[in-house]
């Protein structure tokens, strides 16, 4: 089995394990099992396509839809994210069509080809075996409603431009094992350019980068410094870093919005990221995240113990601390502002799945050399079993729901995104061709279904709840723009989950009462959805029935100029 190629050649001690080529069988059976269990979960978003889309999905999709009609990101609609995700969403629509299906179908692309790069990582840093069980893994753990994962989150597509980036290094670090003239300069340039994508795609992504251009560094200490080979590699490897953001920035500055996009993605976040104090992370996210992010629990048990490999076997010991520096880079990533969202978790999964297989293929290793030939099968066997049992529970829960019954189950019955498509719907049925929708509330899923533009730039309510120096500019801005556009249709949003947590709800009240008030002024009320059927509401079972900000039950306002 193959050893990785970007690491000083380990000692052979005596009586090491001679190196065996795979067999044919063994080679087919586990290209087999990836290919299979790619199919699979392919299939199984693909029953899901149709699913509807919660609010970063609708966010995404409602730029993108933006971006087809040649409006650029920030003019129309305000985010604190870089515009990388929006513009992956109008690639795939522009594909497979402005719909959920579409992009959904576009995703199974995403998470698929996510899923082979991380089979191809694990089998260059440990071998056929253990790449096979990285890419087998992969895409459950990148399925499970435990992290969103059936949702098309940016996280899904940093892991797909990070996971390339590594390797393209590993790969162009390559001809320096084996001579001392120049490295491949394109290859530099090109992983580079992949972290430079996965940070577009968003901020925390950049971490990756500083990871592998960190590991290049160490490794080159290690062969000795040689400044002839470390400045031009560095220097191609950072300019492709920067590249796609610098880029990113002429665009906007030449489409009048480099301010907005300055403020959003840097003054606003830094303000965004410093909301959340140590105490609170706890109580406010670790506790009711990670239970669900990290399960099944066996598997996450398997991946400690590959990533304390290297303590219990010498065939680990040469990319220990490759595989030890990717997994504080993920940790890292997944807690920056200390958030700790279920799809943050995502970054987490491709260090977690290659740290599975290598706990397995070690532990083989390590009773062949012992030759206990006979128990050598206990580690893939044990391996099998706990996998097996953790699709069967997965199964059970969630993956034979229909879409609808999935999106409430993911996040229980205090959101309301199936009741978004119906407002969209009465809405769809009544405009015009340049209406305008005024959204009070956090639902940008709307103007998507709607295919009509929203009245303000504020697609989200949260910034302007929180606890910020910019949110009573952002109440007052807010309300400019609603009165100056006059929309046809408003849709106040009744229900807390869209707004943000109740303590900070009551300090805003009479922002929520202007808002209110406005949307009677000159408007007539035509319709009222509530935030969710309470007759599927399970007496029981522990729901979450949406809290209501004004009414006496959750809903959907919708008033009509």
């Amino acid at each position: 089995m193959s050893e990785v190629s970007t690491l000083p050649p380990r000692p052979q001690p005596a009586d090491a394990l001679p190196r065996q080529r795979d067999s044919s069988f063994r080679r087919f059976a586990c290209y087999f099992c990836v290919i299979l269990t790619l199919t699979i979960f392919a299939g199984v978003r693909f029953h899901f396509r149709n699913m509807p889309l919660e609010r970063d999905e609708g966010e995404y999709a409602y730029m993108g839809q933006l971006l087809l009609h040649g409006i650029p990101p920030y003019k129309l609609a305000y985010t604190m994210k870089l515009p990388g995700t929006c513009m992956a969403y109008a690639a795939m629509m522009a594909v497979f069509g402005e719909t959920p299906g579409g992009i959904r179908l576009g995703m199974i692309f995403v998470t698929t080809l996510c899923a082979i790069l991380v089979f191809l990582l694990g089998k260059k840093l440990s071998g056929l075996l253990a790449g096979t069980i990285a890419g087998i893994v992969y895409p459950f753990l990148a399925i499970r409603p435990g992290v969103l994962g059936m949702d098309g989150h940016a996280t899904h597509f940093v892991v797909l431009f990070a996971v390339a980036g590594i390797l393209v290094l590993l790969r162009a670090m390559k001809p320096m094992e084996k001579t001392t003239g120049p490295p491949s300069k394109a290859l530099f340039f090109l992983s580079g350019l992949s972290f430079g994508i996965a940070f577009l795609m968003k901020q925390p992504g950049i971490l990756f980068g500083i990871f592998a251009g960190l590991y290049w560094l160490w490794h080159e200490r290690r062969r000795g410094w040689q400044w002839s080979r470390i400045l031009l590699p560095g220097l191609l490897f950072s300019v492709g870093v920067i590249l796609p953001y610098a880029l990113t920035c002429l665009w906007l500055w030449r489409a009048g919005v480099f301010a907005e996009f300055w403020f959003w993605t840097w003054s606003y976040a830094r303000a965004y990221g410093s909301i959340v104090r140590l105490h609170d992370i706890w109580p406010l996210y670790l506790q009711w995240t990670l239970p669900w992010a990290i399960r099944p629990f066996v598997l996450w048990e398997i991946a400690l113990a590959g990533l304390a490999a290297p303590l219990w076997s010498r065939y680990a010991r040469p990319h220990g601390g490759f595989v030890a520096g990717l997994s504080f880079a993920s940790v890292l990533a997944v807690s920056a502002g200390f958030y700790f969202r279920p799809h943050y978790f995502i970054m987490l999964l491709p260090v977690g799945a290659i740290c599975i297989g290598i706990a397995v293929e070690y532990a083989q290793r390590e009773l062949l050399r012992r030759n206990w030939r006979r128990a050598a099968v206990l580690p893939l066997l044990f391996f099998v079993i706990s996998f097996v049992l953790a699709v069967r529970g997965q199964w059970k829960s969630y993956f034979h729901l229909p879409p609808l019954e999935l999106s409430r189950r993911m996040y229980d019955k205090g959101q309301s995104f199936p009741e978004d498509v119906v407002v969209a719907n009465f809405i769809a049925a009544h405009a015009h061709a340049g209406d305008e929708i005024g959204v009070i509330g956090s639902e940008p899923e709307i103007c998507f279904y709607t295919h009509l533009h929203c009245a303000t730039s504020y697609i989200y309510m949260y910034p302007l709840m929180e606890k910020q120096r910019y949110a009573r500019r952002m109440q007052a801005e807010m309300m400019q723009q609603l009165s100056t556009s006059q929309p046809r249709f408003i849709v106040y949003v009744d229900y807390e989950r869209s707004w943000g947590w109740k303590p900070t709800l009551d300090q805003n009240r009479p922002f929520l009462d202007e808002a209110w008030n406005f949307a009677h002024l000159g408007y007539q009320l035509v319709d009222q959805v509530p935030a969710v059927d309470e007759r599927l509401l399970d007496p029981h079972s522990h729901d979450v029935v949406p809290n209501p900000l004004r009414g006496e039950r959750a809903g959907f306002y919708v008033f009509q100029r």
